[in-house]
């Protein structure tokens, strides 16, 4: 398995996608389905954002100055992802905005990873090249083994106040 940090995040945005069709082909009514299928997704975007805010970001804005406003936009669109996710941990499957509330949240997302796949990322390979992407990617890994795989976990719950207040 490769190491190159923008590999491992395209990894996880695959998973992340394939969540995301699986909660749209579920049907309306499958509330069971949709629940464990939302609490999935929940699951891989708190791993995945705490892997790019706490790795990823930061060496960017280091090593890339250029991309500056990216990793600002990008940290902008997780804090709109985390307090759409703070919602949907307090709701159930039936509630009637359930559904929209996944779908608002999917579609951000979405647009997300394509920026950051067709625009942002080929700016960090060029910019970083590969021997720097596999010294983050090992970062990456190292972090992964202690990321929070829900909000309401103490190294996730920061970034989910400063969500709510930021």
């Amino acid at each position: 398995m490769s190491s190159d940090a923008i590999v491992l995040l395209k990894d996880d945005h695959k998973a992340i996608l394939k969540a995301f069709r699986d909660f749209e082909d579920a049907g309306e009514n499958a509330h069971k389905t949709k629940g464990d299928l939302v609490d999935k997704i929940i699951e891989l975007l708190t791993v995945h954002t705490y892997l790019e805010n706490e790795v990823m970001y930061p060496r960017v804005r280091e090593l890339v100055p250029d991309l500056e406003d990216d990793v600002l936009e990008s940290y902008e669109e997780h804090h709109v992802a985390d307090l759409l996710v703070m919602e949907l941990t307090t709701m159930k499957p039936t509630d009637e905005r359930f559904t929209a509330k996944t779908t608002v949240l999917i579609e951000n997302v979405r647009h997300h990873i394509e920026e950051e796949e067709d625009e942002w990322f080929p700016q960090v390979r060029e910019a970083l090249g590969r021997k720097t992407l596999q010294e983050i990617g090992a970062e990456m890994e190292q972090a992964r083994a202690q990321a929070p795989r829900k909000p309401s976990q103490p190294s996730a719950l920061k970034k989910t106040i400063d969500a709510v207040i930021g």
